[in-house]
């Protein structure tokens, strides 16, 4: 496997596979997009098949605060140990923000209590007719 926190050579193609269970998924080329344009993003790689086969991404204001929005790791390549060295990584990227802070589903707060993170409240607000980001 292949960690990369850039985006160099990759290509909508190699972004195939994501958003597994969303009804209106982004397609690649808008995936590529929202990689392009977030404050860090890292993914991994197959380095025979040469895709793109878990990715976590970043929105931060440099100073105080990060937002971690996305990890998904494909179906074939869960149970690895791939999202776990993203986030990982992408904590470690993140290293002198102040407040980090992502939303989950109830049965992934386990995963992310191992890793040291605090279990909050939140709110959110989905706009479900923009889901797939076009």
């Amino acid at each position: 496997m292949i960690y990369k926190n850039e985006l160099d050579g990759i290509s909508a193609d190699m972004l195939k596979g994501f958003f597994v269970d969303w009804p209106n998924p982004p397609n690649p080329e808008t995936h590529l997009k929202l990689l392009k344009n977030s404050s860090k993003v890292i993914i991994a790689m197959d380095r025979m098949s040469n895709q793109v086969v878990g990715f976590i991404t970043a929105i931060s204001d440099g100073v105080l605060s990060a937002y971690i929005p996305l990890l998904e790791v494909l179906p074939a390549y869960k149970n690895k140990g791939i999202g776990k060295e993203l986030v990982h990584r992408m904590l470690k990227e993140l290293d002198d923000i102040y407040m980090i802070d992502l939303c989950c589903d109830d049965d992934l707060v386990p995963y992310y209590d191992k890793i040291g993170m605090m279990q909050t409240n939140g709110m959110i607000l989905r706009n479900y007719n923009r889901q797939s980001g076009s």
